[in-house]
């Protein structure tokens, strides 16, 4: 039974993860997230160290975000990510 993206637990979901320049940005992008997307269940936030690099000031940071299928627009979350000169990651 395809319950849609109703919200339900018993939905699919899918992962959608926003790479971010800085954790400044990540913070606020997750903070953004609820109002914009209605998205509940709080994104995880994840530094990403560029192949290399040791300095903390050289990762990026990724903000992972699970929702049931259809929930979220992609286009949007990618443009959001823009609006911090970041992009949305293809899985």
């Amino acid at each position: 039974m395809d319950e849609g993206p109703t919200g339900d637990r018993h939905s699919p979901h899918a992962r959608h993860i926003l790479v971010l320049p800085d954790r400044d940005a990540a913070e606020e992008v997750a903070q953004a997230l609820p109002e914009r997307f209605g998205i509940t269940q709080e994104p995880q936030l994840v530094r990403d160290a560029l192949a290399g690099e040791d300095d903390a000031e050289d990762a990026q940071w990724l903000v992972v975000i699970e929702a049931p299928v259809g929930r979220v627009d992609p286009t949007a979350l990618d443009a959001l990510a823009d609006e911090y000169d970041g992009w949305l990651e293809a899985e």
